[in-house]
């Protein structure tokens, strides 16, 4: 099962290479209006959309299959929101958010660190944000083979929390056994075949393939 989230960011940042193949799409206030505009089914509106004009959000009314209008005033980010439905519809589906990215920096640190909160956490590895330079994907402990996707030529590992044994083989720049204290950023690596493998024992770590 396949979801694609779409978040309020300008469609400026979204990959080139998206394509109509998922299962389910769900739009995140603004990001309704963005599926929609970019000819794309929208199975589910989800926000308060204080973004949209009234007009606007009619239209996200009337052509979604499902629409739920969240107050303006609330703990959640829109964002948290979409992804929170997501996961009650779609325990086990992969998840890609694209529209996360590109705009103010608070909201660019909300949707990146989306994995590490506790409710959320168990399904960090079937999480996805893309966007047209980067897709970044995240990992709980145990080891791990990356695929690199062709057009993406640099690679990062990032430990999001203090991560403990983490060893990086088979990249260009490879790590011995480690335990790393803080919040890091091994970046601008890059392959050297198809694949790259790391592993570490706890914490959790992002990978973040992308292009100039």
């Amino acid at each position: 099962m396949q979801v694609l989230l779409v978040a309020g960011g300008s469609p400026e940042n979204w990959p080139q290479e998206l394509k109509k193949s998922y299962d389910c799409y769900i739009g995140v206030d603004r990001g309704s209006w963005n599926l929609l505009q970019h000819d794309f089914p929208l199975d589910l509106a989800i926000g308060d959309f204080d973004s949209l004009s009234v007009k606007e959000k009619e239209v996200i009314r009337k052509e979604a299959t499902h629409f739920i209008q969240a107050p303006a005033e609330k703990d959640d980010t829109d964002t948290q929101l979409g992804l929170k439905k997501a996961i009650e519809l779609y325990p086990k589906a992969t998840i890609t958010i694209i529209g996360a990215t590109g705009g103010r920096l608070d909201h660019l640190l909300a949707n990146l660190w989306l994995p590490l909160e506790p409710r959320f956490k168990p399904y960090a590895q079937n999480l996805i944000i893309w966007d047209n330079q980067n897709y970044v994907t995240y990992y709980l402990p145990g080891e791990h083979v990356i695929t690199k996707i062709p057009e993406m030529s640099y690679l990062a590992y990032c430990c999001l929390t203090p991560v403990k044994e983490l060893t990086i083989k088979n990249s260009k720049y490879e790590l011995e056994t480690t335990d790393v204290l803080q919040a890091t950023s091994y970046a601008s690596n890059e392959f050297i075949s198809n694949t790259a493998t790391f592993s570490f024992t706890s914490g959790m770590v992002s990978v973040i393939q992308s292009k100039d």
